[in-house]
């Protein structure tokens, strides 16, 4: 899956997130809304990432979707 499909499917794929980053909530993802810099973001937030570290999480995360 890659970033158009991401938005276009965010309801769907925003559940799958919600699985996958339990700390993450429904306004952290409303923000993000599929935008995936904003989601990088709020893993830094909610898990105390590094920006690099956020980014391979959601790479991983794409990889399997």
């Amino acid at each position: 899956m890659n970033w158009d499909q991401v938005q276009g499917n965010w309801k769907q794929v925003k559940g799958e997130m919600q699985a996958q980053w339990g700390k993450l909530t429904d306004d952290d993802l409303d923000v993000a809304e599929g935008n995936r810099e904003k989601l990088v973001g709020k893993l830094q937030e909610r898990y105390g990432y590094a920006k690099e570290e956020a980014e391979r999480e959601v790479d991983s995360f794409m990889e399997k979707h």
